[in-house]
């Protein structure tokens, strides 16, 4: 359903910008339902590459990663899930995600200072967390949106450009006032899309962000290891270098560090995470 309401959004955003922008007949909004029909496409079936790649990870192996391989075997096992690909990204940063389109093609990755700083038992709040994602198949609709997202804001930022420099051609005085509605009604959308797709993207991450951290406990049976862990991770104020805001959902805490100054309501929207503080506090509900 995402990726249709995609492809309808970006087909009549394009539409109305190469309305504003003077352009005739169907051709560059028939471009632009191929485009957004391949973006879509390609997000369910290559989104964990594509991440992957963005996160610069290495594939992780038992011997090089031996707790790492050893803890997450384990918890497939307990879970029920068959065994993800396993990728590190080497950077201090401590953090972990998981990504794929369901269990039989999933993966998870993990920071090599979240390795080196995690003893065993937080390390599998850790990943039990992961494989929660994996087993809801959140890995699948986390990971296409991020894709999409990502492309909104590009086609955005690229919109808005072509609407200030591109070439108006106004063949009468009432074309013309239709024309400049059409390029008020392009520059709103191409404002605000990107600003929604956010909010989406936000709003679903901190949803599964609970869920996940109650299936942790699920797989795990022992509250204490996530809570010792999620209390490491809100310690670290080092950003990773590797996310970006398109990823940055995807993570078990906000890569990026960024915190908003505003109160209330209006802050929390842009929160790619729920409070630290909150999910500790629920998890400590489960002892």
């Amino acid at each position: 359903m995402i990726m249709i309401l995609f492809v309808v959004f970006i087909t009549l955003t394009s539409y109305v910008l190469s309305q504003a922008m003077g352009f005739r007949g169907l051709g560059f909004t028939g471009w632009a339902l191929i485009i957004s029909g391949a973006v879509s496409f390609s997000s369910y079936w290559w989104s964990d590459k594509i991440i992957l790649a963005i996160s610069q990870a290495r594939p992780a192996s038992k011997k090089t990663d031996f707790k790492f391989y050893t803890v997450c075997e384990n918890l497939c096992l307990a879970a029920g899930l068959p065994m993800p690909k396993l990728y590190v990204i080497d950077d201090t940063a401590l953090n972990a995600f998981a990504t794929g389109r369901d269990p039989k093609n999933a993966a998870v990755c993990a920071t090599s200072g979240l390795l080196q700083i995690m003893d065993r038992t937080e390390l599998e709040g850790v990943i039990a967390h992961e494989l929660s994602h994996v087993k809801n198949y959140d890995i699948r609709l986390m990971s296409v949106v991020a894709v999409l997202v990502g492309m909104i804001t590009l086609m955005a930022d690229w919109f808005i450009r072509m609407s200030f420099f591109g070439r108006r051609k106004r063949d009468n005085d009432q074309a013309g006032q239709i024309q400049a509605v059409f390029a008020v009604v392009a520059l709103i959308l191409a404002l605000l899309s990107p600003i929604i797709a956010k909010l989406i993207q936000l709003a679903i991450s901190r949803r599964e962000e609970y869920l996940a951290d109650a299936g942790s406990v699920l797989i795990t049976r022992q509250p204490s290891g996530l809570i010792s862990a999620l209390t490491k991770l809100g310690q670290d104020k080092e950003p990773l270098e590797a996310a970006n805001k398109a990823t940055a959902h995807l993570y078990i805490v906000n890569p990026l560090k960024n915190t908003h100054s505003g109160i209330g309501w209006f802050a929390s929207l842009f929160n790619t995470h729920p409070p630290l503080q909150d999910r500790i506090k629920k998890l400590q509900q489960m002892m």
